[in-house]
């Protein structure tokens, strides 16, 4: 029996603090393997970027967009994600990571990159914010995984406090 050797991980990260948990657990697993690695962010909605907020995530320490740039949304949707990528990539110290932003729909979006890609492994994170439909994982996950046939590392992110 021939075993595939894993080569290449894609890391999806949203806009949250809990995807330092998820970046650091999907990168520890892919230096164990040897593999590369593939940070991907996917803008679902450009509105999101838009309204005032201070986020800190991984060295990313920003402002989202205020009211003077809603013109340019998607455009500024563009710069701040690869601003947070960029930040996420240098909080783990790996100069040879690759990022990678996307537009539309999260899973559909997070299967696209990883055929792109030829990956062989999908690192996602899980923190359900709806009661009895995702008590398992988050909606998007779900939809990976279902519609996968890659193999897929969740990494579970719910605050129990």
């Amino acid at each position: 029996m021939k075993i595939k050797e894993m080569k290449k991980v894609l890391i999806a990260l949203d806009y949250d603090p809990t995807a330092q948990k998820v970046a650091e657990t999907g990168y520890a697993l892919a230096k164990t393997m040897g593999a590369e690695v593939t940070l991907l962010h996917v803008i679902s909605d450009p509105m999101y970027y838009t309204f005032t907020g201070h986020v800190t995530v991984m060295g990313f320490a920003g402002e989202k967009c205020s009211g003077k740039c809603k013109s340019e949304t998607t455009i500024d949707a563009i710069n701040v994600s690869q601003h947070f990528l960029d930040s996420s990539k240098k909080h783990l110290g790996d100069d040879t990571i690759k990022t990678l932003v996307k537009e539309g729909d999260f899973a559909i979006s997070i299967l696209k990159a990883a055929k792109a890609l030829q990956a062989d492994v999908i690192v996602i994170g899980t923190h359900s914010k709806k009661w009895l439909e995702n008590i398992v994982m988050g909606s998007v996950t779900r939809e990976v995984l279902n519609q996968t046939t890659i193999p897929i590392l969740i990494i579970p992110t719910k605050n129990h406090s």
